[in-house]
């Protein structure tokens, strides 16, 4: 019997939740690289105590849950009439469901082969690997050991760009060519680019792949930009950031694209649907849209199973 695992970041379901996502991902020696444990931990206490109030506001603003849930029911649903024989489940990182409940359960359910999908399309230490060290502790901790198969990075594979363009296309209410196109993606420090991380390189190769994509669809934007969000900190983040660039930009018409995430969450529902929008709309912008995630659309589908199948 099989199980298919999509490895994700976390969902908080109510605003406890978000102070336990806050503690996790401060705690995660992926994010914050302090080898001493006992100074990691007294750092995320103080980042989570910092920043516990206003990501609750945030999260209330939104219904004070995160739409991730939503999506990743949809997704397990659309996974379920692909793979009607399979067992599928969500591990997430900061939240629950967590690694060893989750593999307990499988374990119990005498589960002999796991296809592992870490649910982002770039590679980073910050995302697929700490997902997969979160996995694989938890198999070592429980005695588990089924055939396991993972999948890579998905951002090169056709149908999976088909579907982020549909997205670009549902937000099209005027002709593209006066409108900017702006590629957003989840920022990271300058640091752990520098020590050898490939996500900003896996970045622009996927702004190159969907830019060549849609001149084949015969798209043609004003303009093509890549774009950072969500800083924290005072450290050098990768550049340019969303709002520097939306600043900058003489025509005041973008559609903003979240290519670092595949199913939408705060960062794209709160971010950039409604803080950037506010902020756009202080720079004067006429036109200011976001795209969906591709969340759990039939070309979505049609890209995952054909990557579990592979």
């Amino acid at each position: 019997m099989r199980a298919i695992l999509f490895l994700n970041m976390g969902a908080p379901r109510n605003l406890d939740d978000v102070e336990t996502f806050l503690k996790n991902m401060f705690n995660d020696p992926n994010i914050i690289r302090v080898k001493n444990r006992f100074l990691r931990s007294f750092i995320s206490f103080i980042i989570t105590r910092t920043r516990a109030k206003s990501a609750k506001d945030n999260y209330k603003k939104i219904g004070s849950l995160s739409p991730l849930l939503k999506h990743t029911d949809n997704l397990h649903k659309i996974m379920n009439e692909s793979f009607p024989d399979d067992v599928i489940r969500s591990i997430m990182r900061y939240t629950q469901p967590f690694a060893k409940e989750v593999l307990a359960d499988l374990k119990d359910k005498n589960i002999k082969e796991i296809v592992l999908f870490p649910l982002y399309p770039h590679y980073s230490t910050t995302t697929v690997k700490s997902s997969l060290d979160d996995f694989y502790q938890a198999v070592s901790e429980l005695g588990f050991s089924p055939k396991i198969k993972t999948i890579k990075p998905y951002y090169k594979d056709r149908d999976y760009n088909l579907a982020v363009i549909e997205t670009i296309k549902e937000r099209l209410s005027q002709d593209p060519k006066d409108i900017n196109l702006i590629f957003s993606a989840h920022s990271l420090p300058q640091s752990i680019v520098d020590s050898g991380d490939p996500y900003q390189e896996e970045v622009e190769d996927h702004v190159r792949i969907l830019r060549s994509m849609l001149n084949d669809e015969g798209l043609e934007f004003a303009s093509y930009h890549l774009a950072y969000q969500s800083k924290l900190g005072p450290v050098k983040w990768l550049e340019p950031s969303l709002e520097t660039k939306l600043k900058s930009l003489e025509n005041k018409k973008a559609l903003i694209v979240p290519i670092s995430f595949t199913l939408d969450n705060s960062e794209t529902v709160f971010e950039l649907d409604m803080e950037y929008r506010n902020f756009a709309k202080e720079q004067g912008y006429s036109f200011y849209e976001v795209a969906s995630c591709p969340n759990s659309s039939k070309l979505l589908q049609k890209s995952f199973k054909g990557l579990i199948d592979a």
